[in-house]
């Protein structure tokens, strides 16, 4: 209906193209006000007129159409007041002969990668690091969503001069009982205990730089040692994504593509980009107002913008991609540019799709984070602590309710999930379990709770032809602005792929719901007169789904009954 507006508005003014007519039309505060609203006032320099006499002319030039019931001007406005019934019928047509509702074909033929969660081997996975996990999977499943082909990429920090300090700390002070029996944790423990130890002796730290040159020329005892500490990460890795239901198409970690370092350095060396400085291999990037790229340090050893590289140029040549997205703290914005320009450097053209997606830190009511303070909560702890929660909550208020536990994984899950993405992700997240399980708030549990209120109205009302609409039903205002939010559905994703930001999912979600419950309170569904209880039902029927697609693209299940 929105584009009816506009294709009226451009026939009658000339020199406005129709997507800056588009921006243009406004949703008005009130509904008395009309539908949507042109406001004349750029207009006013061009026609040398007021923007009440701009809008007064457009009126008469427009005359009548048969989507509209009527055209009013208030003040520098053009108010449009849609044919309710033709409105309804339009957005519920537009629903039913879509093959998938919010999907588009725009992506076809084109394939992005998304480099997210890449926790560092032989360190715990803290809820700092849910936030690149959450914030990746939904962008995935958003550009999924429009067409595009998505390669998840777990980028492994399994490499790199922390391994020397590991595997010195292991030889010292570990053994291989205590870590097979404690994993991470035993892991953690002596590169703290090698921390503390090397304060007291700095040689330890050159003990440290010798193994991992050691891996980097393919020692066998080096190595054997560092795949091991990889295996038992990865499978403590593995029991937090599978709680969190999420899969990756790659785990290809740093380590791999060590060989495919000196390729990419001979490269640079002969397109004249390497300068060496104090013994280390730079690109010299002052000129563009950045610190040196670091290649290599002067030990030979390689760094984590050596090995971004060498992975980007793996990654085009291998999935051909349009876009590169990188999900990463917003404390490495410098880092991504420094080398973003020595791709630029080289000549490649792809550059251009190379994007660095930053966020905020994680902070607990109490403070932030800190692994020295011990003020900090582990994914797996907290994922099982909100499952716990929520199964405390149903025992109190809903005993009898079939499935408990898969309820409460998918409410405690999604609880925390939705706490992450519902603000932009630029912006730092508070950890307060009295907010995020809050079921009346802006939360995950209000929106889920919602949908299973949708389901329940279904099941009450029993089977009935979901094509059967009589639009005259539909026309007053909650089922309206009902219809609306709906409405709204495809924009949004588009929106939120084009921004890069899942929030723009999950406010919609609280505000459809919000809608619904209004409808659900104002429109009596499940009554004696058939062709009200059938029509209002099958609008549910819609709402429910698109409440699940719209959960599905944060990342989020929805439970049938809570």
């Amino acid at each position: 209906m929105k584009n009816k507006v506009v294709d009226l508005l451009e026939q009658n003014i000339e020199g406005m193209s129709h997507d800056e007519l588009s921006q243009l039309v406004e949703i008005p505060p009130k509904t008395e006000m009309g539908d949507f609203a042109f406001p004349c006032f750029r207009l006013a320099k061009i026609y040398r007129k007021a923007p009440q006499m701009i809008a007064q002319d457009l009126k008469e030039k427009i005359g009548t159409a048969d989507f509209l019931n009527k055209i009013d001007v208030q003040g520098g406005y053009l108010n449009f007041f849609i044919d309710k019934e033709k409105f309804a019928q339009q957005i519920i047509e537009d629903y039913r002969n879509a093959k998938e509702y919010g999907s588009s074909t725009e992506g076809n033929g084109q394939t992005i990668c998304i480099d997210y969660s890449s926790p560092n081997v032989a360190k715990n996975f803290h809820v700092g690091h849910l936030r690149t996990t959450i914030i990746g999977n939904s962008l995935h499943k958003i550009f999924k969503k429009l067409g595009y082909n998505v390669v998840r990429i777990n980028h492994l920090g399994d490499w790199g001069t922390q391994f020397g300090k590991l595997i010195v700390a292991y030889k010292k002070w570990g053994s291989k009982e205590a870590v097979e029996q404690d994993g991470i944790s035993e892991l953690m423990s002596i590169y703290v205990k090698f921390h503390e130890e090397a304060e007291k002796d700095p040689s330890l730290n050159d003990e440290a730089r010798a193994w991992f040159t050691k891996m980097e020329h393919g020692d066998k005892e080096a190595l054997s040692i560092w795949k091991w500490f990889l295996d038992i990460s990865l499978k403590e890795f593995m029991r937090v994504y599978d709680i969190l239901g999420m899969e990756f198409d790659s785990y290809n970690g740093e380590s791999f593509y060590n060989d495919k370092m000196p390729a990419v350095i001979e490269e640079l060396k002969e397109k004249g980009l390497i300068t060496v400085s104090e013994g280390a291999q730079i690109v010299d990037l002052e000129k563009y107002n950045m610190p040196p790229c670091l290649i290599t340090k002067k030990d030979g050893s390689s760094l984590y913008a050596t090995r971004d590289i060498s992975a980007a140029i793996y990654r085009q040549n291998t999935y051909h991609f349009t876009k590169c997205l990188y999900v990463t703290g917003l404390e490495q914005k410098l880092h991504f540019a420094q080398w973003f320009k020595v791709i630029e450097l080289m000549g490649y053209d792809w550059y251009k799709g190379l994007v660095h997606i930053p966020y905020g830190l994680v902070s607990l009511k109490s403070g932030k984070l800190s692994t020295r303070k011990g003020n900090i909560l582990y994914a797996e702890d907290i994922l099982k602590e909100s499952i716990q929660k929520i199964h405390q909550i149903i025992e109190e208020k809903n005993p009898d309710l079939p499935d408990k536990d898969t309820v409460a994984k998918q409410v405690g899950i999604g609880a925390i999930i939705f706490n992450d993405l519902y603000n932009q992700r630029i912006k730092d997240v508070l950890f307060d379990w009295d907010k995020l399980l809050n079921f009346d708030g802006e939360t995950g549990p209000y929106v889920q709770y919602t949908y299973a209120r949708a389901a329940s109205v279904i099941r009450k009302v029993g089977d009935i032809d979901p094509s059967v609409f009589d639009y005259s039903v539909l026309t007053d205002d909650a089922s309206m602005a009902l219809l609306k939010e709906i409405s709204r559905f495809p924009e949004v994703v588009k929106d939120a792929s084009e921004k890069y930001e899942p929030c723009v999912v999950a406010r919609y979600a609280v505000s459809l719901a919000q809608t619904f419950n209004k409808f659900y309170h104002d429109c009596q569904i499940n009554v004696e007169e058939e062709n009200v209880k059938f029509t209002r039902t099958n609008l549910t029927r819609i709402v429910k789904n698109i409440i699940r697609d719209a959960l599905d693209l944060l990342g989020m299940s929805c439970p049938e009954q809570m």
